[in-house]
């Protein structure tokens, strides 16, 4: 249990942590100046449905130009259309001297067509008025045009889909789209593909929704060839960023006192304030900016070129921090927008410290010093913390060490919204788990005696029938796990589910809060097999459909299997780190975990599915809150589930009430006493129908008394 270090009892304790070799891998670039990544994507550039999942900072947006040459110069493509999601990431398509680094053509967008940077204040006012500039670029001789999403759907909409015929479509951050009949840019995409008479390039750094809603249909979907290039090859190929953290950090009372205590002012930081609807927020968005700088030091004015506020701190070092909040004075955000992107301080250091946004700088935002993305308030979207996250993991020079933080308000005796504080918690363990399977090596399955595998090294002894084989590729971080009984996919696109798109599935399953809410809280009553066959058979029967029921099995068994040596080889890491006081700690911590830590000579196939996959999460929760806020978490949570009239509800209270003066202490729901566990659920009903009772007074209708 972690005592609180400050006055606001606010406390944290690092959810993930990965250490990266370093190898600079990532970094390294071949003849035609083409990263890892991007000479992965640029052998597929004959594809015409071509799909990249990479990670933030990866370099995701080059990729697409040298693809995007190649078809306009050799592939007989007409035009290359960018579709980005909002005007700020236009500026990572800007012109690039490519040829200087040893490729073929440069890229190039002319001043009219970069429509990112037309005026204009609110995209969706003014997109209509730029579907002329598109016009005009499809009759034009120009080769590329960058937008937004929003410009484009217009467009589409008011030129047609035939318009766009033999052009490349390129969209940018593709987990905006969705399958759902109501999001425009997917149906606009799924017309796009049965016509067939476009190019597409689809680029994301998580490609799963924070809905669950699927980003393609499976058939559209299987049209794509997909490039993969995973958050463990990306940060263990950096030249310079040894570490990423990820805590979540718990807090009473206001969150602008808390913030204090994290915000180290020695650190480049992105903070995210809450939303003024949520409920850590003030409700007034200026006022919680203003504060945060009244707790870095004292304010010395505003820099005339920049717009950034100058801060001195208690040391005499003076911040410059870029307010994107304050939205009153028009001019001075762009002033401050126009420094940020100012391609000339892309490597100046000391450009900028701290950055205080509110729905800007996530994704696509390109500020490679960034030591520490702070968020306040949990975000409902998975994909967007991956993308927060990606704010602080780009790499720089002397920059060794990033850490995102999540602000969450912790639930109190007081808090009427104890089920909301509840659902952020179990949230928040989701995101955890989510990330520490994207931070994970990307396994590969097979069943018992299947062989080796090429390019993996299996040890001193190599791959031996029967033994204990565990084989990893050094180059990609991949291992290779045999397992017994393990079902084999049978169709190729099961295979290539198998192969690289676990993490989507393993997403949907920490996305369902029932499976959340029984996997931590209900483990007595929950058999780890409900989770593990029912749960995530569901979650792969309705994610893929079309596939056979084998296929649909070896998906789930691969899921699961991943989830769960994730989890086992962190545990077993943990416990011999304690125990020899961190000389356990390796130059990956989750792959030593697996190479030297988990036995695999007796894993299963049934084993896997009795392991609870949540069992080191519950341990972070019970590390990270003290018991009264567990309690709290727990009995709220029973609430939900045990259906209690009023009157009984009452009548249980009263009687726990008796046993309180009897016993010294209040009913548990875990007793084993069932009588002492129903009282226990009777108070925690009473509870629940007293917040609404509440609630309904404050909204000014009528409930319970």
């Amino acid at each position: 249990m972690t005592t609180p270090t400050n006055p606001t009892n606010a406390y944290t304790v690092p959810s993930v942590s990965i250490t990266t070799a370093c190898t600079g891998a990532s970094s390294k670039a071949n003849a035609l100046g083409m990263r890892a990544m991007q000479e992965r994507a640029y052998a597929k550039r004959g594809e015409q449905y071509l799909l990249i999942k990479s990670p933030p900072a990866s370099g995701k947006s080059r990729a697409l130009m040298f693809i995007a040459l190649d078809k306009l110069n050799n592939q007989g493509l007409r035009q290359a259309i960018v579709v980005v999601p909002e005007r700020s990431i236009g500026g990572s398509f800007a012109d690039e001297p490519l040829s200087q680094s040893g490729f073929y053509w440069d890229w190039q967008v002319a001043p009219q067509w970069n429509l990112c940077n037309a005026p204009g204040g609110d995209e969706l006012r003014v997109a209509r008025s730029k579907v002329d500039a598109v016009r005009k670029f499809l009759s034009s001789a120009d080769k590329t045009l960058v937008c937004t999403h929003a410009t484009f759907r217009f467009a589409v909409e008011e030129l047609g889909i035939d318009a766009f015929d033999n052009r490349l479509i390129a969209i940018d951050e593709f987990h905006h789209v969705s399958s759902n009949p109501g999001n425009v840019l997917g149906s606009q995409l799924g017309a796009f593909i049965a016509r067939d008479k476009v190019h597409l390039v689809a680029m994301t750094g998580s490609y799963f929704r924070g809905d669950s809603e699927a980003v393609l249909t499976p058939a559209d979907e299987s049209r794509f060839e997909t490039v993969t290039y995973t958050y463990y090859e990306q940060l263990n190929g950096y030249q310079w960023l040894k570490s990423l953290d990820i805590g979540y950090f718990f807090y009473t009372g206001r969150y602008v006192d808390a913030v204090a205590k994290v915000l180290d002012p020695a650190l480049k930081t992105i903070v995210h304030i809450p939303n003024v609807n949520a409920r850590e927020s003030l409700k007034d968005k200026e006022r919680e900016v203003n504060e945060i700088m009244h707790g870095l030091g004292e304010w010395k004015g505003i820099d005339p070129a920049t717009g950034f506020h100058q801060i001195q701190t208690r040391e005499g070092r003076t911040l410059k921090v870029a307010d994107l909040v304050d939205d009153s004075d028009l001019a001075q955000r762009s002033r401050v927008l126009a420094a940020l992107k100012d391609p000339a301080q892309k490597d100046n250091r000391d450009h900028v410290d701290v950055i205080i946004a509110l729905g800007m700088a996530k994704e696509g935002f390109d500020w490679i010093w960034c030591e520490h993305a702070l968020t306040i308030g949990y975000r409902s979207s998975l994909t967007e913390i991956v993308q927060i996250i990606g704010r602080a993991t780009r790499d720089a020079e002397g920059k060794e060490r990033a850490r995102f933080t999540n602000l969450i308000a912790e639930p109190t005796a007081e808090q009427s919204a104890v089920t909301e504080a509840v659902n952020d918690m179990l949230k928040a363990i989701s995101a955890s788990l989510l990330m520490e399977q994207v931070l994970a090596p990307r396994y590969e399955f097979t069943p018992k005696n299947a062989g080796p595998k090429e390019g993996f090294d299996y040890g001193e002894n190599g791959y031996k029938e029967g033994a204990h084989n565990i084989g990893v590729n050094q180059e990609t971080g991949q291992i290779h796990v045999e397992i017994n009984g393990l079902t084999t996919p049978q169709s190729p696109e099961a295979t290539r589910i198998c192969k690289e798109d676990l993490n989507e599935v393993v997403t949907s399953f920490l996305q369902e809060k029932t499976v959340l809410e029984r996997g931590l809280f209900d483990k007595e009553n929950t058999l780890p097999e409900e989770l593990t066959q029912l749960h995530m058979g569901k979650i792969v029967r309705e994610r893929y459909p079309d596939l056979s029921e084998v296929d649909q099995e070896a998906i789930r068994q691969h899921a699961i299997a991943a989830m769960n040596i994730t989890q086992q080889a962190k545990l077993a890491l943990a416990t011999a780190d304690a125990n020899t006081g961190g000389a356990a700690q390796g130059n990956t911590a989750l792959l030593d975990g697996v190479r030297k830590f988990v036995n695999v000579r007796d894993l299963d196939i049934d084993l896997i599915d009795r392991i609870n996959p949540f069992d080191a999460a519950y341990a972070v929760l019970a590390k990270t809150m003290d018991e009264k806020s567990l309690r709290q978490v727990q009995a709220s949570i029973a609430a939900k589930k045990v259906s209690i009239p009023e009157e009984e509800a009452r009548e249980l209270a009263r009687r726990a009430l008796q046993f309180k003066n009897e016993r010294g202490r209040l009913p548990e729901l875990n007793s084993p006493d069932a009588w002492e566990k129903r009282m226990a659920e009777g108070v925690a009903a009473l509870a629940r129908f007293r917040a609404q009772a509440k609630a309904a007074q404050a909204q000014g209708g009528s409930g319970h008394g």
